[in-house]
């Protein structure tokens, strides 16, 4: 195990570019007085409303937290959604020169709304058309810009239409091209698209869809998780089990579990984009894999601990880490 201080410390001098689907999260908050009188529902006076970076814009944020220098390469709308991300980037100090527009699409938002810290409902407003050849253009070009100075690429693919194959094989190319390392949080889409990354980490549901199988025993799941390292060529796939932490599989070495670190858990939305942001920026500071699971598994108990998307500094994991010991 490499020391995590030392590590936390080389991640200002990072530079980081972010591909991917960019979203906003949107909160609105309030009492449950009485039922509608026009159907069984209850009526949600609201009153405290929160709109947060979210997908590959919370990644982004994310890395920003822990020191890296980052650039997020996505698309927006013109609407007034697009504007609000803008503003969030500016607001949380990010970069906001890779944000594309696209007239023709909606800026992805979900909106999350409740009582009494409860989730009741999710209204999602996207659209998820992959993107057209002048807008891959100028995402092409961005990536060219950015990428001689680029640690490391995370891509993370939500299937809201930035990312498509001729993208994805084009990114890619030019990755390995400049030799700079890629990690990749995969969905529905695309999934077999990403041969030869450094890093994959789909969650444990996503593995068993994609593959069309459901494990029926840890045995299984390990099998079926290094077949698929071999398949695509994969250096390293990183498994993430929710309460059951993430599971690590390397060629030519053994399966390695690392549980849960977290301690409370109020909300494990936006968990996944900590785990790939802490475990991608460790892998590009110089640490092993087993090394920068072990961060990102402790990152991601730290973002559970609070309510909706959410990032942690380097010192603030630091503490949780010690705190622990």
């Amino acid at each position: 195990m490499q020391d995590i201080s030392a590590l936390c410390q080389k991640f200002s001098s990072l530079n980081v570019v972010v591909l991917g689907d960019m979203m906003l999260d949107s909160y609105q908050w309030g009492k449950v007085q009485r039922i509608s009188p026009e159907a069984p529902v209850p009526i949600i006076e609201i009153n405290k409303e929160e709109f947060r970076l979210g997908g590959a814009a919370n990644v982004a944020l994310n890395l920003s937290a822990l020191g890296a220098n980052v650039m997020a390469i996505g698309l927006i709308g013109n609407g007034p959604n697009g504007k609000r991300m803008q503003e969030l980037f500016i607001q949380n100090k990010l970069d906001s020169s890779g944000l594309i527009m696209d007239k023709g699409r909606k800026t992805t938002i979900k909106t999350r709304i409740g009582a009494a810290n409860q989730q009741i409902v999710r209204i999602d407003i996207e659209d998820t058309h992959y993107l057209d050849n002048g807008i891959r253009t100028q995402v092409m070009a961005k990536l060219n810009r950015h990428i001689s100075q680029c640690d490391i690429l995370i891509i993370e693919d939500y299937n809201k239409g930035l990312l498509s194959p001729e993208l994805i094989a084009q990114t890619l190319e030019l990755c390995r091209a400049h030799k700079v390392p890629v990690a990749v949080d995969p969905k529905q889409k695309n999934f077999f698209a990403y041969e030869q990354v450094d890093i994959f980490k789909p969650n444990y549901s996503e593995l068993q869809s994609n593959l069309g199988v459901k494990f029926e025993s840890d045995t299984e799941f390990h099998a079926a998780a290094f077949k698929l390292l071999e398949d695509m060529r994969i250096k390293h796939l990183v498994v993430t089990r929710g309460a059951k932490g993430m599971f690590l599989f390397t060629q030519a070495q053994e399966a390695t579990h690392l549980p849960s670190s977290a301690r409370e858990v109020f909300d494990v939305s936006g968990a996944g984009d900590t785990v790939i942001s802490a475990l991608s920026l460790a892998y590009a500071a110089g640490a092993d894999i087993d090394s920068a699971a072990t961060l990102a598994n402790n990152a991601a108990g730290v973002v559970c601990g609070k309510m909706g998307t959410a990032s942690t500094s380097s010192e603030e994991l630091l503490e949780y880490i010690r705190a622990a010991r």
